[in-house]
């Protein structure tokens, strides 16, 4: 019975884990994401010194 439930909820955290991981590749969220948080880590890249050779 105890294995049963634990099992059952290795499989919906699974599950829920594959649905999250589908719709960021469907609707390719992770380079949306990326697209909006460049800029600002454009700015602060600049913002550093480089050597220069």
């Amino acid at each position: 019975m105890r294995i049963g439930k634990i099992l059952s909820g290795v499989v919906i955290v699974t599950a829920v884990f594959f649905v999250l991981t589908f719709i960021i590749y469907f609707f390719n969220l992770d380079m949306k994401a990326a697209a909006k948080i460049m800029p600002v880590i454009s700015k602060q890249y600049d913002k550093i010194k480089k050597e220069k050779s």
